[in-house]
């Protein structure tokens, strides 16, 4: 994780899928839970995505409120 990713979370849009134009520190766990099932796509937005599903399935998700 880099520093900045917790920034990301709140301004990176999901660019595709059943919830595309969703920032991705909002999407659902259960939708996250199943990209980490079938594996994440390369790059940023899996980094991303995977760091989304560690704050939700931890119950930390209240970490990104003073970043929005």
């Amino acid at each position: 994780m880099e520093a900045e990713d917790l920034k990301r979370l709140v301004t990176v849009r999901m660019p595709y899928g059943k919830y595309q134009g969703r920032l991705i520190g909002d999407l659902p766990g259960a939708y996250l839970a199943w990209f980490a099932r079938e594996g994440f796509p390369p790059g940023q937005l899996g980094r991303l995505l995977a760091l989304s599903l560690e704050l939700d399935h931890n119950g930390l998700r209240g970490l990104l409120d003073p970043l929005r």
